[in-house]
């Protein structure tokens, strides 16, 4: 039986898989820049997944077939962005070659796209990480079965898209964690913020995570000095992130309320993540 959002905020062990997501997640991101900085941020993620259930065949729509119209309305009907917003995110995964088209099943009116294998590729090891550490939880075998099944990434990653789609706590956590995963990079600069914590007291206001470096902060993930400042003092107005001492040059330290965000969300994102890998594999551990 799949976990549950309750079953794993409230497990012992999930400090230990949040963090591990978070490192996960950040190795990714170093390795291939361009293409994860399309996962690092919500409203690109959301259209990611949305390209891709529309290729693999979204449970809500029929057939599978992936055009610009046919994304765009699934968009904007989900609320995800605006139409100019969506037309743009289909150039850029062309120019990037993430998508291309398929001209033996196009004509003037539409032109058919498929993701590329280096987008397949990312997306499977997406998959993988959140399935990895789903296993190590309760010792299934998630990843091998995944490996075994070559259909298995359509399916689960189509139920994926539907239930985020439909999930407030996956695409509305909460104020601070909305700051960061909508700006781009800022997602992934949430997950090194994070990924820096050792442990967390309940009944503390503030988890300090020690020194953090901006410098060495935007060199990894590519984003501006102003940028950057400008998430941490909205942050820093909002009460959830802070310095210890003299900034820049203290601990630095996360509210117990951003920690709990982040918390949550990971922990609808796995539950949604494992009941599709209970639909695209079957039950078992």
């Amino acid at each position: 039986m799949a976990f549950t959002a309750k079953d794993l905020a409230s497990s012992d062990h999930f400090l230990t898989a949040i963090l591990r997501c978070a490192n996960e997640l950040i190795a990714i991101y170093k390795e291939s820049p361009r293409i994860a900085s399309i996962f690092a941020a919500q409203q690109r993620w959301l259209m990611a997944h949305a390209g891709f259930a529309l290729y693999y065949g979204y449970p809500d729509e029929p057939g599978s077939a992936l055009y610009a119209a046919r994304f765009v309305s699934l968009v904007l009907k989900q609320r995800i962005a605006s139409r100019n917003t969506a037309v743009a995110f289909i150039q850029e995964m062309l120019a990037y070659r993430f998508l291309r088209p398929l001209p033996e099943f196009s004509d003037r009116r539409t032109r058919l796209l498929e993701p590329t294998e280096t987008a397949n590729e990312h997306l499977m090891r997406w998959v993988n990480t959140h399935l990895f550490i789903l296993d190590h939880l309760d010792g299934g075998n998630r990843v091998e079965r995944m490996a075994a099944d070559s259909s298995a990434l359509a399916v689960i990653q189509s139920e994926i898209a539907k239930r985020i789609f439909q999930s407030e706590a996956v695409r509305n956590p909460g104020a601070t964690f909305n700051l960061f995963n909508w700006a781009n990079s800022g997602g992934v600069v949430m997950d090194y913020l994070i990924s820096r914590i050792e442990s967390v007291d309940p009944e503390s206001e503030r988890v300090v995570i020690g020194p953090i470096s901006l410098k060495n902060i935007r060199e990894q993930f590519l984003i501006s000095n102003t940028h950057l400042k400008r998430l941490l003092r909205e942050a820093g107005v909002l009460g959830s992130v802070g310095w210890t001492g003299v900034p820049g040059k203290s601990g630095f330290w996360l509210s117990h309320g951003f920690v709990t965000e982040y918390w949550n969300y990971q922990a609808a994102k796995f539950a949604i993540i494992d009941a599709a890998s209970e639909i695209a594999l079957g039950p078992g551990r």
